[in-house]
């Protein structure tokens, strides 16, 4: 197998000149403006621990071209065409890159990242739904420590 060699900053580079990435002030604006969807692709620990950006669509990276293909057979409700305004984040803006590159691929031409993920949307002061952290919980003694 012959081809060019990438290195991933050079390749995050190269990608990145192809979007035209918003910071989170932008982004925010976008969706409160409507018809732009947010899509966080955090995994669970993350969203757990710094929460949720409310409104946005939660698909994790492994998920995401088979969840936003317009023409896809496991598309989710928000993938309405190839036209849609996508605005991808991830935790610091790095993997989302990627992403949005690939669902260009899928035709999605209007998709992007977020600039500094959801640590710049949270930095930011923009609306965030914290996590709850409910007290630890407690099983109830068994009888043989009751006796």
């Amino acid at each position: 197998m012959s081809g060019e060699r990438v290195g991933i900053d050079d390749l995050l580079e190269r990608v990145r000149s192809g979007l035209d990435r918003v910071d989170a002030r932008t982004a925010y604006e976008e969706y409160r403006a409507g018809g732009t969807l947010l899509v966080d692709t955090r995994y669970a620990a993350l969203r757990e621990r710094d929460g949720l950006v409310p409104g946005a669509l939660v698909v994790e990276r492994n998920e995401l071209e088979w969840r936003l293909d317009p023409l896809g057979s496991h598309r989710a409700p928000q993938a309405t065409g190839h036209d849609l305004r996508v605005v991808v984040f991830c935790d610091e803006g790095y993997a989302s890159s990627l992403a949005a590159e690939s669902l260009r691929r899928l035709g999605l031409h209007r998709a992007t990242d977020l600039i500094g993920g959801f640590q710049a949307w949270k930095a930011a002061g923009l609306p965030v739904l914290v996590p709850t952290r409910s007290a630890p919980h407690r099983r109830a003694p068994s009888r043989r420590h009751l006796a």
